[in-house]
């Protein structure tokens, strides 16, 4: 029996091949393909440019700075997220707001949102976490600053438009497995063009009339040729997932656990198919290990047990009790029964 890892980018030969010309051609740095990445992206989101950069990190920290924050401004964040919010934040000088998340989709909660306003909150940042778009209707009546993280939700709709079309500014991660990937990178996307030049001036380091902060933050040329590859094949990555989703939810409809809840008005793409389970979720884990599975919790740490003074007891519970389990387009039809099987 092969073990089936948690995660594993989808790779085919023409990639292979697209890294390849530009490798041949020389021209490695940012260019050609960068504009031409950027403009794919852009387009399929419907807003008006995007800025390839070097991580979904990157991207966070020079949309912050587009809009001015720094020492003491603050910006609300989820606590069940990666740390990179943590860290983009800290990067500006400004502090962050933790707030907790909603127990059925995992995303950042609306009302804990509102009771965290004050004067001094200059941005909210949204992870469509999973690949299931937050409610942004609700979040958008604040009259705050929202930043869509799409790392983990390119691709999903929300109201019939896509997420990332609707924050003043949106940024993607192309990490090598996330849903699409260039191996390292991320893109900050808007329809605002003052916003976008201020992105492009902090992403270039030299060449400039003045000196201010600056960061080596470019995407190469070769990375953009792999994501223009893997763009190719997004629609077929997303309809995958979400057939593999379908199988699971018919598989654990019965079972002793919770499956992702469904809404009408956003259509996921199941970056992660996590499950809510009766027992410790670092139990049942270990337990999949052995029948050769590879799961994980969902994050590695809520960011409210890094920074204190903040109680979001839903993202306890759900680290205590989420499982992701392995939903990728490369898995064949004999690994998704032995993934439903070891989970029953």
């Amino acid at each position: 029996m092969n073990f089936i890892p948690h995660s594993k980018p989808t790779l085919h030969t023409k990639d292979i091949a697209a890294v390849s010309a530009v490798l041949k051609s020389g021209a490695l740095v940012q260019g050609k393909k960068v504009l031409e990445f950027e403009d794919k992206v852009s387009s399929y989101l419907g807003v008006k440019a995007g800025v390839a950069v070097n991580s979904g990190t990157s991207a966070l920290h020079l949309a912050l700075l587009a809009l001015n924050i720094g020492p003491g401004d603050q910006v609300i964040v989820p606590s069940f997220v990666c740390t990179a919010l943590l860290n983009a934040v800290s990067y500006t000088g400004a502090s962050v707001r933790i707030v907790d998340v909603n127990e059925d989709d995992f995303n950042i909660s609306s009302t804990q949102v509102k009771k965290n306003l004050n004067k001094k909150v200059k941005a909210i940042i949204v992870p469509h976490m999973f690949g299931c778009p937050a409610d942004l209707k609700e979040l958008s009546i604040f009259g705050v600053p929202i930043i869509e993280d799409c790392a983990q939700s390119i691709g999903a709709d929300y109201g019939g438009r896509q997420a990332g079309s609707f924050g003043v500014l949106s940024i993607c991660s192309f990490y090598a497995t996330k849903v699409m990937t260039t191996g390292e990178g991320g893109m900050v996307l808007s329809n605002q063009t003052k916003l976008l030049d201020r992105i492009r001036d902090f992403r270039q380091y030299d060449h400039a009339s003045n000196f201010q902060n600056r960061y080596n933050y470019k995407m190469t040329d070769f990375q953009a040729a792999l994501g223009i590859s893997q763009w190719q094949e997004l629609p077929q990555f997303i309809k995958r997932r979400r057939q593999i989703a379908q199988i699971y939810d018919r598989a654990f409809a019965d079972g002793d656990f919770i499956i992702p809840s469904k809404d009408n008005s956003r259509a996921p793409i199941y970056y992660r198919y996590v499950i809510k389970i009766k027992k410790r979720a670092k139990v049942f884990i270990e337990q999949l290990k052995k029948k050769g599975v590879g799961a994980s919790q969902p994050v590695f740490k809520p960011l409210h047990h890094y920074v204190k003074g903040f109680q979001c007891p839903v993202a306890d519970q759900l680290m205590d009790q989420g499982v992701s389990i392995p939903i990728y387009p490369d898995l064949s039809a004999h690994q998704i029964r032995q993934i439903c099987s070891a989970c029953m």
